[in-house]
C-alpha cells in the first residue's frame, strides 16, 4: 500500500508523529509533506525536527514543489491522510484550492477517487468548518475529529495517542491492535 501523510500546522502533530511510526513499523511506503507551521508545531510540541521525520518516511516533499510525484494522478497512491488538518487546509481542500503541494496531493487523491481521511484539530467548530467538512463528507472523504475516546481506560498520554491512532489506520483500512476495542459493557 502506497500512502501519503499531510501534517499541517494545527495542534496534536503528536498523531501525525505517531502515524508515522507506526506506518514504518508495519512497513508501508509513506510519502510525507508537512506545512511550513507543521514543522513549528512539530519543533513546539513534538521537538521533533525534519532529521526525526526523514528516517520514519519514503520520501519527504518541501510544501512548495508541486512538482513533487505526490501531486500527480499517475502516482497512484492508495490512501491519504492530513494529520492534524487545520481549518486553513480543510477549506483550501474543499474548495479545490491546490495552492501547495499539501492540498494538491489532496485534491489528487479525491479527482482519483482513493480513501483521504482529514483528523481536523479545533475547537469548537464554526458554521464555516462544520460546511467544509459536510461538503467533503459528501464526496467520500473520512472527516475525524482528534479526540479520543475513553472507554478503552487509558492511563497515560501514550494511551490516548495509539487510540487515536489507531481509529486513523482503522480509517484507512490497515489493521492494527493499538488500543482496546469496545466489546459492550457487560464484556
Amino acid at each position: 500500500m502506497r500512502i501519503i501523510i499531510g501534517i499541517t500546522g494545527a495542534s496534536g502533530v503528536v498523531y501525525g508523529l505517531a502515524l508515522l511510526r507506526v506506518l514504518k513499523e508495519l512497513k508501508y511506503e509513506v510519502h510525507c509533506t508537512v506545512s511550513e507551521y507543521g514543522w513549528k508545531v512539530l519543533l513546539h510540541e513534538c521537538a521533533a525536527r525534519e532529521m526525526d521525520i526523514r528516517p520514519l518516511v519514503t520520501a519527504l516533499y518541501p510544501i512548495e514543489d508541486i512538482t513533487s510525484p505526490i501531486a500527480s494522478g499517475s502516482f497512484r497512491a492508495d490512501v491519504m491522510c492530513v494529520v492534524p488538518c487545520s481549518m486553513r487546509t480543510l477549506g483550501a481542500i474543499s474548495n479545490g484550492l491546490a495552492g501547495n503541494l499539501l492540498c494538491r496531493a489532496a485534491d489528487v487523491i479525491i479527482k482519483e477517487r482513493k480513501n483521504l481521511v482529514l483528523v481536523v484539530r479545533e475547537t469548537p467548530f464554526n458554521s464555516i468548518h462544520l460546511e467544509n467538512m459536510l461538503k467533503l463528507s459528501r464526496i467520500g472523504v473520512g472527516i475525524m475529529s482528534a479526540s479520543p475516546g475513553f472507554y478503552h481506560q487509558p492511563k497515560t498520554i501514550d494511551d490516548l495517542v495509539s487510540m487515536m491512532v489507531g481509529r486513523i489506520l482503522d480509517s484507512m483500512g490497515i489493521d492494527n491492535s493499538l488500543f482496546t476495542r469496545w466489546k459492550g459493557m457487560n464484556a
